[in-house]
């Protein structure tokens, strides 16, 4: 078997070879030797070749340099970023701005993940680490807004709220839960796993549903008087703010 292979591969070389050595012309006059050749010997145009350029993500000259900062930034303290991209703003935009930015954000997102990492490792303070907060900001204020169209779309479509479609049912503990409707390949009454779930609630769970609600009421009303009384004890250590905000309200009105 393995002479057979090498005889394979002789041949593939031979003809190889065969084929090329029609390609062989000769130089002009007054050299030795041989050149190979695969254009025309007139070519139309050579220049236009040099002129096309290949498809690649980002800049040849730079590469792996893209994952680190301007060499501008390179040992400051401060650096100057603008503000994160707020819901508002991004909805004014198309769909395919929206996808560039995505990009461009997340191409940011990895050079200060990896100025971040670098400034650990050398156990110095990051400069400007605001910088990836607005960045993670924005990127999920564009994934809400996103999710924002494909739901309108959604609703256009087939009215469904969700993506998933469900309804609202209630378990064995009285919770209000979300029921994702699912496909099976028998039916409902004969499904054996479906007809082990129950979506209904014995009476004695009444009882224990009202207590919940009642504990969540009672946390809501702790919140809110922690807060009074954490806005009193500003007013009088600060009155004069406290004055100042009563004014401001008072000409608002």
């Amino acid at each position: 078997m393995a002479a057979a292979g090498v005889a394979v591969f002789c041949r593939r070389i031979s003809a190889v070879l065969k084929a090329s050595g029609s390609l062989i012309i000769p130089k002009a006059t007054g050299s030795t030797g041989f050149s190979l050749s695969l254009l025309r010997r007139n070519p139309p145009n050579v220049t236009s070749f040099h002129q096309c350029g290949l498809l690649h993500t980002t800049l040849s000259r730079k590469g792996l340099e893209e994952f680190f900062d301007d060499p501008k930034n390179w040992g400051q303290e401060k650096v100057k970023s603008g503000a994160a991209w707020t819901c508002q703003q991004l909805r004014n935009k198309s769909n395919e701005d929206l996808h560039k930015l995505w990009y461009v954000l997340l191409k940011e997102r990895n050079m200060l993940l990896t100025l971040e990492q670098e400034a650990q490792r050398q156990r110095l303070p990051m400069p400007s680490p605001e910088r990836l907060e607005k960045v993670v900001e924005s990127m999920d204020a564009l994934d809400k807004v996103v999710q924002e169209r494909e739901d309108a779309l959604r609703l256009l479509q087939t009215g469904q709220e969700r993506a998933r479609p469900g309804a609202w049912r209630r378990d064995i503990f009285g919770r209000i839960i979300w029921h994702k409707f699912k496909q099976w390949p028998i039916p409902w009454y004969l499904n054996k796993r479906y007809n082990r779930k129950r979506f209904f609630a014995m009476p004695y769970v009444d009882h224990f549903v009202r207590l919940k609600y009642e504990k969540q009421a009672r946390i809501e009303t702790r919140k809110k008087s922690l807060q009074k009384k954490k806005e009193k004890t500003l007013h009088e250590k600060f009155p004069h703010l406290a004055e100042a905000q009563k004014s401001s309200l008072a000409q608002d009105i």
